[in-house]
């Protein structure tokens, strides 16, 4: 028989019953086994969870980067009257962006030269490292020079 003392003599001591055996005491393997084996079907589906989330978030992230960026560059946009068709680029933010300044097509029956405005089709686009493109499109009123 195994028995501690808390070092007071007047105490009990704390003694381990013979009839325990050191066979019956802890896990046996396969116990463990199958308890991890629990475990493990439990979290699986967790993990293709915080998988999706993950991706997910990047995707977002990305795409509100690429949306400043097109918003600079919108905001960024010269003055209605120094604004000239064609094709313009550079970068914003790290990002390629192209920017298109195109007449507006319309099936309208007035004529263009008595129209005081005269409007036009801004498209930006920004281009993530990833390839991944956004598009933003609106229209500029252009006062028509009375000469």
């Amino acid at each position: 028989m195994k028995c501690a003392s808390i070092g007071s003599p007047g105490v009990s001591r704390l003694c381990r019953s013979p009839a325990a055996s050191s066979a019956t005491e802890g896990f046996t393997l396969i116990e463990v086994l199958v308890a991890l084996s629990i475990i493990a079907i439990v979290f699986a589906p967790l993990g293709g969870l915080v998988a999706t989330s993950i991706r997910g978030t990047r995707s977002i992230e990305s795409h509100l980067i690429r949306l400043e960026a097109a918003r600079a560059v919108m905001t960024a946009l010269p003055d209605r009257d120094q604004l000239v068709p064609g094709t313009f680029s550079g970068k914003s933010a790290g990002l390629p962006w192209r920017l298109a300044v195109l007449p507006f097509a319309t099936d309208s029956q007035i004529s263009p030269s008595s129209a005081r405005w005269i409007p036009q089709t801004i498209v930006v686009t920004v281009e993530s490292p990833s390839g991944a493109t956004m598009d933003i499109s609106t229209v500029r009123l252009q006062r028509r020079d009375r000469k």
